[in-house]
This record gives C-alpha cells, sequence and structure tokens, in this order.
C-alpha cells in the first residue's frame, strides 16, 4: 500500500479556497480516481498555536494499492485535476508518495 501525500505550504500570499477544494474539486478527484482510491484524508492546519506554528495549509492523503494503480487511475485525467487547481490555490503543492508501514 502506498500513500500520497499533496501538502500545501504556506506562504504569506498564499491563497486557498477551502470551499471550492472539498465541496469540487476533492469530489470530482474522488470520482475520477474511481476503485483504485483506497482511502482519503485532508487536514486543515490549525491556526493560533504558539509551539507550533502553521506550515501547511493544508495535507491531503490518499491511498493506493500502489504508485502504479495510482498512475494508472490518475494519467487520464491529471489535466483536468491539475488544470483546476488553479481555482483553489496559487500554491505549488509538495507531492510525496510514501510506503505504508504501519498500520500493517
Amino acid at each position: 500500500m502506498i500513500q500520497l501525500n499533496i501538502i500545501y505550504p504556506k506562504s504569506e500570499n498564499a491563497h486557498f479556497d477551502w470551499n471550492y477544494y472539498l465541496n469540487i474539486h476533492m469530489p470530482l478527484s474522488i470520482k475520477l480516481h474511481g476503485t483504485a482510491l483506497k482511502s482519503i484524508s485532508i487536514g486543515k492546519g490549525v491556526e493560533g498555536i504558539e509551539a507550533a506554528p502553521v506550515a501547511y495549509i493544508a495535507v491531503t492523503t490518499m491511498w493506493f494499492d500502489s504508485v502504479d494503480a495510482f498512475l494508472q487511475a490518475f494519467m487520464p485525467h491529471a489535466e483536468t485535476l491539475q488544470g483546476d487547481m488553479k481555482n483553489y490555490t496559487n500554491i505549488q503543492p509538495v507531492i510525496q508518495f510514501s510506503e505504508v508501514v504501519l498500520p500493517q
């Protein structure tokens, strides 16, 4: 199992439209990934914690059986999904694939 992390770093001029992301972009992404997408979580950075200032506005984690399973699901829709980013953010996300080692 792999997880795909899509991380949106916070910066001074960052714009992120949570309403659009949660109600339009992510339902579209979930639909287009189909059964290849096993699970998803979306985290919103919590402001106001002095000891741990927000580094990321959003962290989206998607689980797939393999990188290949992700690519097969994503590539036919890459232009649509990547083209929609301008509708909710001006942030260049950080993308990381990780092997899930826990839970097993």
